[in-house]
């Protein structure tokens, strides 16, 4: 069985900033991983709120981040986790079993769904989570974004300068996106915001969508439906406290086990930002090399 003084789950932001600091401090780590490096970040269009980046692309900033960890050669998996058992520090994945003395929960959350009928059906097929990602595919066409919040409007602005047209679903009467977003969205001419909507039904055709309906069984035709309404913590395999589906961290981000940590969006925490999971990471890795210069 392998060992390694501490293993990371995740390797978004916060998990990759902790890796980055174990790493410099000598510490043996491995990260497990089962998509991506960056997470969630490769879904952002455009970041302006991140130290040192007036403006920058998610995905770009996540290799950014991926080459500077990488430059301390760590050890990475790129594996499921099949379970994880937290009493005897032993996680398995689909190939083996590793024993750690640290862990470092950086899962991450995952977008949320309207759960209507066919939706899973249509994920990729005219349902997407990810403007960045497969806006380009529309170019010139008519799509569909469903959200109030920063990502929904962040992904209706970067929409509305690839497609012909661009709807905001949103079930309340008010965006609750950052005021600058709003100045944003209301200086952009091909964006219509319809208020007190959800939708009901996804119609389709030749198995992709073709057109939503409303709760006013109003009926709007569109190629995509873009998808921005939340999250859920990808925090199901761990045994830990939790909060809604959040994981509670004390503030060296200890959780309730011996020697286990968790940090970034699968905690419960008053800010979701870059900014915060990167400096979650960071003050869970800095405990974790303190115990280890006191012999813990």
């Amino acid at each position: 069985m392998e060992e390694y003084n501490t293993i990371i789950i995740g390797s978004g932001i916060a998990g990759m900033s902790a890796g980055i600091y174990l790493k410099r401090a000598g510490i043996n780590i491995l990260i497990i991983e089962n998509n991506m490096p960056g997470g969630e970040l490769n879904k952002a269009n455009t970041i302006e709120n991140y130290p040192g980046y007036e403006s920058i692309n998610g995905t770009d900033l996540a290799m950014n981040i991926y080459n500077q960890l990488n430059s301390y050669n760590p050890d990475y998996l790129f594996e499921d986790i099949t379970n994880v058992d937290l009493d005897n520090n032993i996680i398995t994945t689909t190939s083996k079993k590793l024993k750690y003395k640290n862990l470092i929960i950086a899962t991450g959350r995952r977008s949320k769904t309207l759960g209507l009928e066919n939706e899973d059906k249509l994920i990729g097929h005219g349902i997407s989570f990810c403007a960045s990602c497969d806006g380009a595919l529309y170019k010139d066409k008519t799509v569909t974004v469903v959200g109030g919040a920063n990502t929904a409007v962040s992904d209706a602005l970067y929409l509305s300068k690839i497609c012909k047209k661009v709807y905001i679903i949103y079930r309340k009467d008010n965006l609750r996106s950052e005021e600058i977003l709003k100045e944003r969205l209301a200086q952009t001419t091909n964006v219509e915001i319809l208020y007190n909507r959800e939708i009901t039904e996804y119609i389709e055709e030749n198995n992709k969508i073709k057109a939503i309906k409303l709760n006013n069984n109003q009926e709007i035709e569109t190629d995509c439906l873009f998808l921005a309404i939340g999250y859920i913590p990808n925090s199901e395999l761990f045994n830990v406290e939790k909060i809604n589906g959040y994981i509670k961290v004390d503030n060296n981000y200890k959780t309730n086990k011996k020697n286990v940590y968790a940090c970034g969006d699968v905690i419960k925490k008053d800010l979701y930002q870059l900014v915060t999971s990167a400096s979650e990471g960071a003050i869970a890795a800095n405990n974790i090399i303190e115990n280890q210069a006191k012999g813990d």
